[in-house]
């Protein structure tokens, strides 16, 4: 007796003649029938979309309440934990992250130079640790960029932090942050493993240990934060330095400054 089983191409080796003429077959298909559209411009989704909106339909609301009661998706958020990881993330987003709302989530990004693989990992599973949600790890494909993101509801507010764009932004100094020098230095090393340098130049006895910004209020929460730890540092237009040789390696060791 005959049986007869699918082959899927995709499951072959690279190497296989199969999958080669496979690969090239998928060249020549058309393009998917939503490609370039979204439920409100493809001429066959948009009049339903709006139909729908206007009479408050929610055609999800059966496969949520099912997914809830599987315990597949929270029915609540709880406050995040006030320690030392979300001390730290909060100051990476604030560097190198953003916040986007959208109508039903919300969504937090970390952007990272794709060869910097430290970071990827520590703050990927930062992201976990603290939302208890793995988040996707995407590398962008026309430029050496890396993207950390998750979707999850309320991010912001449990955060503390605007869901908008940061240059203009009065950014607070949590009290619970700085009140407490070990989630301070916690807070700093998000902050300058996103925006922060260290440079030395042994000939002319120059030490630097630099976070760089363009937001004011970001600015001077670093250098209070230096002070607070007892250091010295000096405030420029958009940078905060630590130029005393002792002060620099000290600092570095003390926020564990590119130490994955």
């Amino acid at each position: 007796m005959n049986e007869y089983f699918t082959l899927l191409p995709n499951l072959l080796p690279k190497s296989d003649k199969r999958y080669k003429k496979w690969r090239e077959s998928l060249k020549k298909r058309p393009p998917p029938w939503n490609k370039g559209h979204t439920k409100r411009t493809h001429p066959s989704i948009a009049r339903m979309a709006t139909i729908f909106q206007k009479k408050r339909i929610d055609n999800f609301k059966k496969w949520r309440d099912r997914m809830r009661k599987l315990g597949k998706i929270p029915s609540s958020y709880p406050p995040l934990k006030k320690n030392g990881d979300l001390a730290e993330l909060i100051g990476v987003i604030l560097g190198d992250g953003y916040l986007r709302k959208h109508p039903r989530t919300e969504n937090l990004a970390l952007l990272s130079n794709s060869n910097n693989t430290g970071f990827i990992n520590r703050y990927s599973q930062l992201i976990k640790k603290v939302f208890n949600k793995k988040p996707s790890i995407h590398k962008r494909k026309n430029s050496n960029c890396t993207k950390i993101s998750i979707y999850q509801k309320d991010i912001s507010k449990r955060l503390g932090l605007l869901a908008k764009a940061k240059r203009n932004q009065t950014i607070k100094f949590p009290e619970w942050i700085s009140e407490n020098k070990k989630y301070l230095k916690r807070y700093l090393r998000g902050l300058y493993e996103a925006e922060g340098s260290f440079c030395v130049h042994k000939p002319t006895y120059t030490y630097k240990f630099l976070f760089s910004n363009r937001n004011q209020s970001l600015l001077n929460n670093v250098y209070r934060g230096l002070k607070i730890l007892g250091f010295h540092p000096h405030k420029s237009k958009y940078q905060i330095q630590i130029s005393r040789k002792e002060e620099v390696y000290e600092v570095k060791d003390l926020i564990k400054f590119r130490q994955y």
